[in-house]
């Protein structure tokens, strides 16, 4: 049956099985039909699965950050401070950074430009802060570091590939088919401006403890020591804690339950590791400073 983009719209509100939280792509999808009454129907079957379909991806990857979370703190994932024999063949910690950390740009760029969603310039800007991290994480950071000799275990590495490539998957179609919300008008939201505030900070936190953290190595020393000054006067990881602040702002900053989820798995990832490492410092050094926390100032 042929029918009139105003007729398809509430036949889609009423029936669509995307999640009540959807509630922008609803409104983008909207858009979309007034500009395309001729592909209606093809337009809500198409993006209504790809919305529905990345829902049920969602739960079942937040389910898996909050077991890791839990796991993580009694199993520390064999690199940096943690090395450790037992996890299989062995590469270059620069050259194992650089890959295990590229795949994300790659698969979010790959699923967010093929995606049916209208690319605002706002939503554009969004994808380009996720780019912005990863270009410093991927090549600048791996390349700043004066460690060439460190080992990382190519299992690691592969884990590490498949967990960017999902988190690329799941922010990538989001952002590539379900974030039509995500319009002209996005910047005059609360949300935005707060999420950008916080993604700046973190990101500024966690670039400057780790520029901290290499500038207590020259080229090829491998050694130890206690970091000092900035955050690292409270906390013993400001890096986990900056990172973490980045993706928790640029959740609320896009609004995007991927992101939410990303955001958990950064928890997740970075909060038993900090613990760990704050232990292991006050192990390593009898002079460790004991006022300091493991990853949130005054706090814990």
């Amino acid at each position: 049956m042929v029918c009139d983009c105003h007729e398809c719209t509430n036949k889609f509100v009423k029936y669509s099985c995307i999640p009540p939280y959807f509630v922008g792509p609803r409104r983008g999808i909207l858009k979309m039909l007034q500009r395309n009454s001729k592909k209606c129907i093809v337009s809500i079957i198409f993006v209504s699965m790809n919305c529905e379909f990345l829902h049920t991806v969602l739960w079942g990857w937040a389910g898996i950050a909050l077991l890791t979370l839990i796991s993580l703190f009694f199993i520390q994932a064999p690199y940096g401070k943690h090395i450790r024999s037992g996890w299989g063949m062995m590469i270059s910690n620069r050259l194992g950074w650089i890959i295990m950390e590229l795949v994300s740009p790659i698969a979010l760029s790959y699923f967010f430009w093929t995606g049916t969603a209208a690319k605002s310039d706002v939503l554009i800007l969004i994808y380009g802060f996720w780019m912005f991290h990863y270009f410093y994480r991927s090549i600048l950071f791996p390349l700043m570091t004066k460690t060439s000799a460190k080992k990382i275990p190519l299992s690691i590495v592969l884990m590490a590939v498949f967990f960017n490539s999902v988190n690329g998957f799941t922010n990538g179609t989001f952002f590539g088919n379900c974030a039509d919300y995500i319009d002209e008008s996005w910047t005059h939201q609360t949300c935005f401006w707060i999420g950008f505030i916080l993604f700046i900070a973190g990101f500024y936190i966690h670039f400057y403890s780790d520029k901290i953290l290499i500038q207590l190595r020259d080229e090829g020393d491998n050694k130890y020591y206690i970091p000092r000054g900035f955050l690292y006067r409270y906390i013993s990881s400001p890096n986990y804690f900056g990172e973490i602040l980045e993706w928790i702002g640029f959740a609320i900053m896009s609004w995007s339950p991927a992101a939410a989820v990303f955001a958990l798995w950064t928890i997740a990832n970075l909060l038993p590791r900090a613990f760990a490492n704050h232990r292991w410092y006050q192990e390593k050094f009898e002079d460790y400073p004991k006022e300091r926390k493991a990853i949130v100032p005054f706090v814990v």
